[in-house]
């Protein structure tokens, strides 16, 4: 079951849909939804040294003063739907951002953040990637375009019979469980060459065990391919949300999106729930 639920709160208003979406998700699951604000100034460190102290400072109280708002905010709407709920408030620390939100995270059942809007230079790919990879917790990431809050009609859950993939569904089961039509979808290609893999039927069986409504669909695609195949199919089908495991190269000690996943969290039209 989902019973808490972290959304990372945007400072500019225009983006509170996020957390209107994550109150829907606790108000679905009587959940508990806990809002997390961050005053960081949006520079990177090594260009802090060089920004005269006057002008930083103004950024930084500017930054608070936006960060406090969307509290504000965030407590006007939970006191509207009567969800149990807290805020946090993180001023400047030794951990940036992410690492903070991940470490949050990580007692929570369920992280939410909005897509990064790069065009508006609003950017969220590093809190995304430490809430997937570096909370053993599973996340959504609504796109910037969410107005609804949850719709549990159809749901799009990415198959190719990895860990990942396996971790994902698992993950999702509270809420693949409510929802009125789930799909397993399979992208025939390397991955997915077996054929037990390209039927799903193992999977498929075990998700209707749950009581998922599942059934099956696959298509083939090259592997440069299967970002927009994904994308492609779930939006003919309608589908309310997409299930997939998030995958990642190392780069040293960190992680980074894989091509596959970074390419559908450019241009996803529905959330997209996340594990890894």
């Amino acid at each position: 079951m989902i019973k808490d639920i972290l959304v990372k709160l945007e400072r500019d208003a225009a983006r509170d849909h996020v957390r209107d979406y994550a109150i829907s998700i606790a108000e679905t699951f009587a959940a508990h939804v806990a809002g997390v604000s961050f005053a960081h100034a949006n520079l990177p460190s090594f260009v802090l040294p060089d920004v005269p102290s006057d002008v930083l400072a103004s950024m930084l109280a500017e930054n608070e003063a936006a960060a406090r708002g969307a509290v504000t905010r965030f407590d006007a709407a939970v006191g509207r739907s009567g969800v149990s709920n807290e805020h946090r408030l993180v001023l400047e620390t030794e951990m940036g951002p992410p690492d903070v939100f991940a470490n949050i995270a990580r007692r929570f059942d369920l992280s939410v953040i909005m897509q990064s809007d790069h065009e508006n230079g609003v950017h969220n790919d590093l809190m995304i990637e430490a809430a997937l990879f570096n909370t053993g917790r599973p996340v959504i990431v609504a796109p910037y375009i969410q107005k609804e809050g949850l719709k549990l009609g159809r749901i799009v859950c990415c198959w190719d019979g990895s860990r990942t993939a396996a971790r994902a569904a698992n993950d999702a089961l509270p809420l693949l469980k409510r929802a009125t039509a789930v799909e397993l979808f399979i992208v025939a290609n390397e991955k997915t060459r077996s054929e037990n893999e390209m039927r799903g039927a193992d999977m498929a069986q075990h998700l209707a065990r749950h009581g998922v409504k599942v059934t099956v669909e696959t298509t083939p695609a090259a592997d440069i391919d299967v970002a927009s195949v994904i994308l492609s199919h779930s939006a003919d089908c309608g589908a309310d949300m997409l299930v997939m495991g998030g995958y990642g190269h190392s780069r040293l000690r960190e992680f980074m999106l894989g091509g596959v996943t970074r390419g559908i969290l450019e241009t996803m039209t529905c959330p997209v729930f996340m594990a890894h």
